[in-house]
């Protein structure tokens, strides 16, 4: 365990101060992915379940007004289904916008480096570049771990959303 803690710090260090933000990024991103999964696993299915009995129950399910309840169980599958899900993609943008900021924002520190020291030593430079790239490699890996999530997230919404829909049989002759 101290050997992971130590190893973080070092990754820190030689990271930059980007690199916080970043994993705050990444933790927020990961406790959203968690909560959908949870949410499929744990809450989805009884609301759906109640949401159905409630349709059937009803006597009416071929009028204006059924329907109009109908699509309004529907809209709340929906956005239960869809919730968080932008913010989720919005964070697996930003993660590797961070990352290319602590590059540049190294870049800068590199370039100063050089300038105070008036020597254009490749070992200064290249030991500099490589502190200025782990933000991009930690912001790209931000990314794509949450990457898959961000496009299955929006179909599984979809999906379950349509299954639904499906469910709630409409009596005939309501349209």
């Amino acid at each position: 365990m101290g050997n992971i803690i130590g190893g973080l710090q070092s990754f820190l260090q030689q990271g930059g101060p980007v690199l916080i933000p970043i994993a705050i990024v990444i933790f927020a991103m990961w406790t959203f992915i968690l909560e959908r999964i949870a949410y499929y696993l744990i809450a989805h299915k009884p609301m759906k379940n109640r949401l159905k009995a409630e349709w059937d129950a009803r006597t009416d399910r071929s009028s204006w007004r059924a329907l109009a309840i109908r699509d309004e169980m529907i809209s709340q599958v929906k956005e239960r289904t869809i919730s968080n899900v932008a913010l989720i993609k919005t964070l697996v943008a930003l993660a590797p916008l961070l990352g290319l900021l602590g590059t540049v924002t190294g870049m800068i520190d590199v370039f100063d480096v050089l300038a105070y020291s008036g020597s254009s030593s490749a070992r200064l430079m290249a030991g500099g570049v490589f502190r200025a790239t782990i933000p991009t490699m930690a912001g790209m890996m931000a990314a794509l771990s949450g990457l898959y999530f961000s496009t299955v997230l929006p179909r599984w919404s979809a999906r379950e959303t349509a299954r639904f829909a499906d469910d709630l049989v409409v009596d005939r002759g309501a349209y």
